[in-house]
Parts: structure tokens; C-alpha cells; sequence
């Protein structure tokens, strides 16, 4: 008889999902597949919220308007290498327990983990200006609410949205799911009213090609507006602790089951992010409208271009989007600085710290989508900080046990990393380089 425990600190609206959890991973659920498989989803869609935050909507709105489709494949490859890049975040935090900057505090030198939280800090704050930024600017198009206005909306917003956190996991990723299906329902319906060119969506989506350094500025922004550093490190926190085991089989089974959530959360967020990209190209480029580079500019030509309703939908998809980025992008920053420093602040407070860049750019006139842009290369100059230690961790025998990466799979991830040290660097030469 197998004795495993399956435990879990459990809360008001988790009961049942933790019990479905464990007839499951016990084998004694008699349910049908896609009844087994709902109490292991969420973790993967919480974590793919970054990857359709504003900072998504600015690079792919920017690289569809000035170079079409183009850039399709970098979103197709960023998203494969978000899958795999998430697969192992959620396999760590599984099988040891521990998140990713836990790991790191016990494993590295205490300079090199003061330097890591550092870097990420900063990371967190690229972040969070994306979501305040598009939030602020979500709110502006719909309501005209002056932006730094809707920014301080935003951070009370936040703040109500983490706090359904104290009834469990269960309602925090319902209302988060709530908002990523708006986004994902508006560019479903932006995508039929683009009515674009398929043959050319399919050829650019895995034909590899620049369009000079400026295409290659943003596809560093895709990349790190894709695979987020923060979204990694918050991955493996949200699996910790959710649902415990200790049996080699049943941890299989559970690694399995939240492969399927990886699978089906990063596939939606790929499907949106490109549906961006292709909105712009099969109207602004289309029309030779190569300069509608901001937010605000894509909101008032899409009207005349594809009637009231489609400019009506962009804002409302934005505005989703910033809200639920912005909530998760506070639950990485505290993840981080626990992790690293064994401190936790007030979310409040951190909100409040925040919003400051965010205001400051607001209030001296800077443009909000070229400054999202550029916050999404400084996030992809943050990858190889989380995805190296990741490797370096899940390829450990002594600390995954069973659910220790393959050695294919430890060489894909290197690649990964050295693919995206490859296009930092060679931005930066082209930028150093140009006349």
C-alpha cells in the first residue's frame, strides 16, 4: 500500500483541487482525462502572463508596423524556448522544494547572491515600468484618465488582486485566467478582422531574417519581453509548495501532468503574442503606416483601418493585460527578495516603489512605447542571470533525483542561453558600430 503523503497548506477553495490532486497522482481518480488534468493547471498560466504583458503589445506592435512579418520566427522560437525554459522552473521547484533564488542563496557566495539580487531587482523594476506603463495607457485610451493617474489605479488594482491570495491559489488564478482569456479572446477577434496574408504568416514564422539593427533591437525586445527572467524565478515558486510529494513515481506523474500546463499556457501566450505581431503587419504595414510605432497611435489608426470596434478591443486586451502583469510582476519581486535575502516587504510598499520610474517617465514626457521597448532589452540582458543557474540546478542528480534533466535536455537549454548571449552581444556591436 503506498503510504506517500500528498500535503499541502490548504485554504479556502483549494480543498477540492488538492483532493482531485491526489486520487490522481495516487492512481485511484476513476475521472476522465481532462478532469484528472484541471487540478494541475495554473501555475503555467499565472507564470505566462508575462509573456503578454504591454512590454508584448510595444515590441511586436513596433516590429509588425515597421518591418511586416518579419519577425514572426523570433516570437516562434522565443516561445519554444519558453516552454522549455518554464518546463525546468517548474520541475525545480517540484522536485526540491525550493524556488530558483532559494537555491541560489544556498548554493553561491553570499557576493554572488547580494550581485544576482541586484541585477534581478532591476530586472523587477524593467518589469513592472512595462505594466504600470501599459496599464496607465489601457486606462487613458478607454476612460481618458490622465496617465499618471491611472498609474496610481493600477497599483491599487494590484494590490486588491494579490490580495485574494490569503483564500488560496484557486481564486488568484481564476481571476488571472479571467484576464489573460480577454486578451486572448480580443486578438482572436483582432486576427479575424485583420484578415492577413497566410502564406507570407506562415513563410516569416520559420524563415530566420533581419531587417537591420533596428529590427534587431526589437528582436531583442521580443526575446525579452518572451522569456522573462522574472517570470522563471517565479515558476518554481509557485510549484514548491502547491502540491507535495515525495514517491518517485508519483513525482513523474506530477511532473507530467504539469507539463501539459506548460504546454497549453506557453502555446496560448505564443498564439497572442504573434497575433499581435500579424495585426500590425497586416494593417499598418500594409498601408505603409511603418511609423505607428506607440500604443497610443496603433489605438486611432486602427479605427479608420478596421472600424471603432477593433480600436475599442486593442484597449480593452491592453488594459487586461497590464492589470494582470502587474500583479504577477509583484509576486516575482517578492519571491526574489525572500528568496535571495530572506526578507519580504508590504506589497504595498513595493508598489509604491515601483510606480516611482514609471511617474518619472510619465511626468517628464518621455514616450511610454519606445521606453516599454527599451525596458524589454534590459529584460533580455537579465536572462542568462536565471535561465544559467536554472541549468546548472536541474541538471544536479543529488538535488532532482528522479526528475534530473537529460543530458539532451541540459545541451537545449545551453543552447538557449548561448543564443540569447549571442543576439545581446551582437546588438550591442551593431548599436557601438553603426555610424
Amino acid at each position: 500500500m503506498n503510504k506517500t503523503k500528498i500535503t499541502q497548506h490548504r485554504k479556502t477553495g483549494d480543498h477540492e483541487a488538492i483532493d482531485t490532486a491526489a486520487e490522481v497522482l495516487t492512481g485511484s481518480s476513476k475521472k476522465r482525462w481532462l478532469s484528472r488534468v484541471l487540478p494541475f493547471m495554473g501555475p503555467a498560466f499565472i507564470a505566462s502572463v508575462a509573456y503578454i504583458d504591454p512590454g508584448n503589445f510595444a515590441t511586436n506592435i513596433q516590429g509588425g508596423a515597421k518591418f511586416g512579418y518579419t519577425l514572426l520566427w523570433v516570437i516562434v522560437a522565443s516561445n519554444l524556448m519558453a516552454m522549455l525554459v518554464q518546463a525546468l522552473s517548474a520541475k525545480l521547484g517540484i522536485a526540491t522544494g525550493l524556488n530558483l533564488a532559494e537555491q541560489c542563496r544556498n548554493h553561491f557566495s553570499r557576493p554572488v547572491v547580494i550581485i544576482m539580487w541586484v541585477l534581478m531587482e532591476i530586472v523587477a523594476m524593467a518589469t513592472d515600468l512595462a505594466e504600470f506603463l501599459g496599464s496607465a495607457v489601457g486606462f487613458n485610451l478607454l476612460f481618458g484618465v490622465p496617465l499618471w493617474l491611472a498609474g496610481i489605479i493600477t497599483a491599487i488594482i494590484t494590490i486588491l488582486i494579490l490580495g485574494l491570495e490569503r483564500y488560496g491559489f484557486r481564486p488568484l488564478e481564476a481571476v488571472i485566467t479571467a484576464l489573460v482569456s480577454i486578451v486572448v479572446v480580443s486578438y482572436l477577434i483582432e486576427t479575424v478582422m485583420d484578415r492577413p496574408n497566410w502564406g507570407d504568416v506562415l513563410y516569416h514564422s520559420v524563415v530566420p531574417q533581419f531587417s537591420g539593427t533596428e529590427s534587431v533591437l526589437l528582436a531583442t525586445g521580443i526575446v525579452g519581453a518572451t522569456v522573462m527572467p522574472h517570470a522563471i524565478y517565479l515558476h518554481s515558486a509557485l510549484t514548491q509548495g502547491r502540491i507535495v510529494v515525495k514517491d518517485p513515481s508519483q513525482l513523474r506523474r506530477l511532473f507530467r501532468y504539469e507539463l501539459v500546463d506548460v504546454i497549453v499556457a506557453m502555446g496560448l501566450a505564443s498564439l497572442v503574442n504573434m497575433a499581435m505581431l500579424i495585426m500590425a503587419a497586416s494593417t499598418f504595414f500594409k498601408h505603409g503606416l511603418t511609423e505607428v510605432g506607440t500604443l497610443e497611435r496603433a489605438h486611432l489608426t486602427l479605427e479608420p483601418l478596421l472600424g471603432r470596434a477593433s480600436s475599442w478591443i486593442f484597449a480593452v486586451s491592453l488594459l487586461a493585460s497590464g492589470l494582470s502583469s502587474s500583479a504577477i510582476g509583484t509576486m516575482a519581486g517578492q519571491v526574489m527578495m525572500q528568496g535571495f535575502l530572506q526578507r519580504r516587504i508590504p506589497v504595498w510598499v513595493r508598489r509604491l516603489v515601483t510606480i516611482i520610474p514609471s511617474l518619472v517617465v510619465i511626468s517628464v514626457g518621455l514616450d511610454p512605447t519606445r521606453t516599454l521597448v527599451i525596458s524589454q532589452v534590459v529584460l533580455s540582458f537579465g536572462l542568462p542571470f536565471a535561465i544559467i543557474p536554472l541549468i546548472m540546478f536541474t541538471r544536479r542528480k543529488t538535488l532532482m533525483g528522479v526528475l534530473v534533466n537529460h543530458s539532451v535536455t541540459t545541451a537545449m537549454t545551453g543552447v538557449v542561453a548561448a543564443l540569447i548571449l549571442t543576439l545581446n552581444v551582437y546588438l550591442v556591436y551593431q548599436v557601438f558600430t553603426r555610424g
